[in-house]
C-alpha cells in the first residue's frame, strides 16, 4: 500500500476514530531532465550564496520570510512545529451541508480517508449515514504546514476527502458573468436540441491526454532514427456571422454522427422482384376502381 499522507483522529461528536489519509488523484507525465547540449550529461543545481561567492550545503539553509526589501525573519522548522494546530493530529467535523451547496471552483485535491482497524465500526456508521442522508461533512484539517477546509463525502463504500480553497483564495475577474446580449427564442431552441445530441453518461476512461501521446511518439521515433511527423494545425476559428446558421449546421452534423453510415438498399432479387411487381398492379387498380366511384 502507498504511504499515508496523513494520519491521525477524526471527531464526530463524542465518537473518534483513527484514520490515514492517502493521496486520491495524481497527475502523470513524461519527464525531462536538463542536460548540458555538448556531451548530454545532466547537470546540478546547486544553491549558491553570491555574498560569499561560494556553493552551499543543504545544513546551511534557513527559511526566512522577507517583510521589507531585502531584510528576513528567519523561522527555525521547530518553531513552525510549536505553533500546529490541534487540527494537525484531529480532524473535528464541524457541520453537515448538501453537497449541491458546494461549488466546485473551491475543490482542491482529492485523498482516500481510511480508518485504522480501531476505527472501523465509527468509520462505516458514519459513511452509511452520509449515503442514507445526501449530506457531506465539513471539518478542518492542518497538514504541509497548512490548515485547509475538508469535506467528506460517500464513495464507492468508503469516505473520499477534498480540501477546499478559503473564501478569500477564490478570484474574481471583472465582468465576468455580465450579458449584454439579447438571446432569441429560436436560438435557444436549436442550442438545447445540439445539446441533447451531445449528452452522454459520464465514462472518465474514454478521455486521455494526446499531447503526451504524441511526446511518447516523439520519443520513440527519436530512438528509431525516424521522421518527427508534425500534427496538422486547426485552422483559425472566426465568430459565425450568422449564429442561427451556425447552430443548425451543427446539430446537423451531430446527428450524422450519431446516425453513422448509411446501408444502401438493395434491389429485389429474382421471386421478390415479381411479388413487387404484383404489389404495384393491385395498388393501381385499387385507385382506378376508387375513381370511378
Amino acid at each position: 500500500m502507498a504511504a499515508s499522507v496523513w494520519s491521525g483522529y477524526l471527531t464526530f461528536g463524542l465518537i473518534s476514530m483513527p484514520v490515514r489519509l492517502f493521496s486520491g488523484a495524481r497527475g502523470t507525465r513524461v519527464s525531462f531532465h536538463m542536460l548540458h547540449r555538448d556531451d548530454l550529461t545532466r547537470v546540478k543545481q546547486q544553491l549558491y550564496c553570491p555574498n560569499d561567492q561560494r556553493v552551499l550545503e543543504r545544513s546551511e539553509i534557513v527559511k526566512g520570510y522577507e517583510y521589507r526589501k531585502d531584510e528576513y525573519v528567519v523561522v527555525e522548522p521547530e518553531e513552525i512545529k510549536k505553533i500546529e494546530p490541534k487540527t494537525a493530529k484531529a480532524m473535528e467535523i464541524l457541520e453537515f451541508v448538501k453537497h449541491q451547496e458546494i461549488d466546485p471552483i473551491y475543490f482542491e485535491s482529492s485523498y482516500y480517508l481510511m480508518p485504522e482497524e480501531a476505527g472501523k465500526k465509527p468509520y462505516a456508521l458514519l459513511t452509511r449515514a452520509l449515503e442514507e442522508s445526501g449530506h457531506v461533512a465539513l471539518a478542518k484539517l492542518a497538514m504541509h504546514n497548512r490548515e485547509y477546509t475538508v469535506f467528506l463525502r460517500p464513495y464507492g463504500g468508503g469516505l473520499m476527502l477534498h480540501t477546499m480553497y478559503y473564501q478569500d483564495e477564490i478570484r474574481t475577474v471583472p465582468n465576468f458573468g455580465e450579458r449584454h446580449v439579447n438571446l432569441k427564442e429560436a436560438e435557444l431552441k436549436v442550442a438545447h436540441q445540439l445539446i441533447e445530441a451531445l449528452a452522454a453518461e459520464w465514462e472518465p476512461a474514454k478521455y486521455h491526454d494526446t499531447f503526451e501521446e504524441n511526446i511518447k511518439k516523439l520519443i520513440k521515433a527519436r530512438l528509431e532514427g525516424k521522421e518527427v511527423i508534425p500534427i496538422e494545425r486547426p485552422r483559425k476559428a472566426a465568430p459565425p456571422v450568422d449564429l442561427m446558421a451556425a447552430l443548425k449546421q451543427s446539430l446537423a452534423q451531430m446527428e450524422n454522427k450519431k446516425k453513422g453510415p448509411q446501408r444502401a438498399e438493395l434491389p429485389p432479387r429474382g421471386g421478390d422482384m415479381e411479388a413487387q411487381k404484383k404489389k404495384s398492379a393491385a395498388a393501381t387498380r385499387k385507385k382506378s376502381v376508387k375513381k370511378a366511384a
